[in-house]
């Protein structure tokens, strides 16, 4: 306030400076007062915003002149940098980028990001900020004019999905008994997977079974399996469903391989009717059928898990005979393992061999009998006595709470082995006769079977099988795709096996 009270202009209040424009010009010598007595005071330096200090210098009474931009044009980057003091430093943006094999150590990354061309735009200068991560797969081996361009972003986020999820089964061995490529690219770079075979005569019911296990349900229409069953029109003429080997992989990393028949008569008749030409090395069309049962049931002794074998009657004993010799003729597989855990024969560890299971299909009543159980069992394992297959101690229908009158010591000598009752329809139809002619409560009731109902008992079955221990296949740990190739290997040398060839001969 001046003498008068009125205030004057260019008089603030303490610590309060005026922005001067770039156009204005001093008026006057230095140390002259233009505003007021205010201005006289000293000068003290201040931090300024972006982290620096004035440098040091002698105090002057000049005012101060602050440089300043107009609020528009704050946002833009400097161009020129500051003539007092250090230079500002803009903060760094950082970008993605693939890793370049020839490039050099010590570029820069701003220089490697910024593309080439003669005037570049502000969005490609300052660079785009994403709002959410993006993650770039890059594959390693791949040479320098691959690694030099960036991965497409879909590319490598379509990388990071689940593996596809099949709907049918594929071939993995054609009806010629060629080996297909197809299945590989389903698999996948990890090694905790399970694989289960099957194997079984004509009209047993191996596929529906597979199906059952591996994506379907008892309630679904069987034209929809994965893996095809006999039709009616098929199951009239005698013919068989399956060819060769058929090939599927669930989303739980489990393979099943379902196989053509063994020993089938429908194959024979096939090749007999229809003048086939046999190989060389067959010269009867039986002897080529049942070489062609023995190649499948050696291949799946090699690189399965587990081997289902499925009888629709108890017991055919020409099937036993025929496990035995496809035992025998087995190519010799090394193996890290050395789990003989549930082999009844003196396992040296140098061999790899498989768990079987014997699986009762289309059981009746009277075989759920505990008595005729236990005998069942007794049998088995008298005719796999000096067998090296794993057929006893890794399953066991008394944990699954089918029979629970019945304690662990009661089937001394338990294998492999389960029982599935014939498939019905569990509906409205069985409801209604089981209450006919009865009380409205015990309308509700099923009737009673002897045994759960198809769909528990199947349920009962698939936990049995996905709970089967999972040993080394070969010397080393496989992956799937490793065990794609290890498969075709053993598959061609079945093939040509020399034991195969040699029994051929006796067979003739």
């Amino acid at each position: 306030m001046s003498e008068s009270g009125h205030s004057q202009p260019g008089m603030y209040g303490q610590g309060r400076r005026r922005r001067r424009r770039r156009g204005d010009r001093d008026a006057g010598p230095p140390g002259q007062n233009l505003s007021g007595p205010s201005r006289d005071r000293e000068y003290q330096p201040r931090e300024r915003r972006d982290g620096s200090e004035d440098p040091p210098g002698p105090l002057i009474q000049k005012t101060p002149i602050i440089l300043a931009k107009p609020p528009g044009e704050r946002a833009k980057p400097s161009q020129n940098a500051p003539a007092s003091g250090a230079p500002v430093l803009e903060k760094p943006i950082m970008l993605m980028k693939a890793r370049d094999d020839g490039g050099k150590p010590g570029t820069p990354p701003e220089a490697a990001a910024q593309p080439s061309g003669p005037g570049p735009s502000k969005m490609e200068k300052e660079g785009q900020r994403p709002t959410q991560p993006v993650y770039q797969i890059q594959n390693r081996g791949m040479g320098a004019s691959a690694s030099s361009s960036a991965v497409d972003p879909m590319v490598g986020q379509s990388k990071l999905l689940p593996p596809e999820k099949m709907k049918h089964s594929i071939k993995l061995v054609d009806d010629q008994m060629n080996w297909c490529d197809s299945a590989m690219e389903y698999l996948r770079d990890q090694t905790d997977m399970l694989v289960v075979g099957v194997i079984g005569l004509q009209g047993a019911g191996k596929s529906t079974i597979m199906s059952l296990l591996s994506a379907n349900t008892p309630e679904e229409d069987q034209r929809g399996y994965v893996f095809k069953a006999q039709t009616q029109e098929i199951k009239e003429r005698g013919g068989n469903q399956s060819t060769g080997i058929d090939f599927f992989i669930t989303q739980e990393r489990v393979i099943f391989l379902d196989t053509q028949p063994m020993l089938s008569p429908s194959i024979l008749d096939h090749l007999i009717n229809n003048d086939r030409k046999l190989p060389p090395e067959y010269n009867l069309p039986h002897t080529y059928v049942e070489m062609q049962s023995l190649q499948i049931a050696a291949f799946l002794f090699t690189v399965c898990h587990v081997v289902i074998v499925v009888q629709d009657w108890f017991t055919d004993l020409n099937l036993y005979k025929f496990l035995q010799t496809a035992e025998m003729l087995k190519p010799s597989t090394p193996s890290a393992s050395h789990d003989s855990t549930g082999s009844s024969g003196n396992d040296d560890g140098a061999e790899y061999y498989p768990h079987i299971v014997f699986l009762q299909n289309k059981a009746r009543r009277d075989d759920f009998c505990p008595r005729n159980l236990k005998n069942m069992h007794k049998v088995v394992d008298k005719l796999m006595a000096h067998s090296h297959l794993k057929y006893k101690g890794t399953m066991s229908m008394l944990d699954c709470n089918i029979f629970p009158g019945l304690g662990q010591e009661y089937l001394a000598t338990e294998v492999n082995m389960f029982l599935l009752p014939v498939q019905e329809n569990d509906g409205e139809d069985n409801l209604t006769k089981a209450g006919s002619g009865t009380y409205p409560l015990f309308s509700l009731l099923p009737g009673y079977r002897g045994h759960p109902a198809f769909s528990t008992m199947v349920s009962k079955l698939r936990s049995q099988i996905l709970a089967m221990p999972r040993c080394q296949l070969s010397h080393t740990i496989l992956t799937e795709k490793n065990w794609f190739h290890y498969a075709a290997r053993i598959w061609d040398g079945v093939k040509k096996s020399s034991a195969l060839s040699e029994y051929s001969r006796l067979l003739c």
